[in-house]
């Protein structure tokens, strides 16, 4: 029952704001001054979904195929990267400013190169998803290698215990909780990397069905569609969500004995 009770006081507030939304939006769109074709109504978005299921069923599996392979791609490299910089301090003067760098440049522009380099088959999606969404994970596993506790750094120097070891013992554990912060933002982001890589070069996917409605004027396929990226985005980063409790109870048991409120919503403490 508490478990319902917290489910019920988490989904309670966002689905009420929700519907308030759809019924302002459906009174706008059925009295203002605004054109089916600039913003349809709410009902003939769900109608547009279930007319066009078996489309819309076939493009969201190759999109969602694609962000879990950026994904997964975007959390080996991100990790990996941010163990490499803080490994040593020479690396990390060297790279980080690289890293930062790296973000000046739009994803977008630089994916019709990847596209011509590699072809118009799964590896430029993956690729432009990873590029879109390794920057959060890595930098805040940056960020969690150095909250790691000195003294117990140095405690574990004391004991002889090597880079390995001081790593397992006290830096990935200080490091998960900020793992998985960059996770859940890149779940967010895998999304927008998808749509970007489909409009680049590719035959199939939500984001080329975007592209081949909006060319039709179909506004409410569009949304449609549009509505389907949302529950991926949303369903990936609830994925991440439930992950982390499952890897971390020490740590949320921890926040609800101090009263600590969670800023996604799952625990019943006082609102940020």
């Amino acid at each position: 029952m508490k478990a319902l009770r917290r489910i019920a006081a988490a989904a309670g507030p966002p689905l009420v704001f929700a519907i308030i939304v759809l019924g302002l939006w459906q009174l706008y769109a059925s009295v203002g001054p605004v054109s089916s074709l600039t913003l349809p109504k709410p009902t003939e978005v769900a109608s547009a979904l279930w007319e066009n299921r078996s489309l819309l069923l076939e493009n969201t599996w190759v999109t969602v195929e694609e962000i879990l392979l950026g994904f997964a791609a975007a959390m080996v490299l991100g990790f990996l990267l941010a163990v490499l910089i803080r490994s040593s301090r020479l690396i990390e003067r060297a790279l980080y400013p690289w890293l930062v760098a790296s973000q000046m440049v739009p994803v977008p522009a630089v994916a019709p190169l990847i596209v011509i380099w590699t072809g118009f088959d799964l590896r430029p999606k993956v690729i432009v998803i990873a590029l879109v969404c390794f920057f959060p994970i890595t930098v805040n596993t940056i960020d969690g290698l150095r909250a790691a506790d000195p003294e117990l750094l140095r405690l574990l120097r004391t004991l002889r215990a090597n880079r390995v070891q001081r790593f397992v013992k006290a830096q990935l554990p200080a490091a998960l909780p900020f793992i998985f912060s960059g996770l859940k933002v890149a779940a967010a982001f895998s999304v927008i990397g998808a749509v970007f890589a489909e409009w680049v070069g590719s035959s199939e996917g939500l984001g080329y069905l975007i592209l081949t409605l909006n060319n039709q004027s179909a506004t409410a396929e569009m949304f449609a569609t549009i509505a389907i990226l949302g529950v991926i985005g949303i369903a990936l980063f609830l994925l991440v969500r439930g992950v982390e409790h499952l890897a971390l109870p020490w740590y949320y048991e921890a926040r609800e004995d101090e009263g600590e409120p969670e800023v996604d919503g799952l625990m019943l403490g006082a609102e940020v």
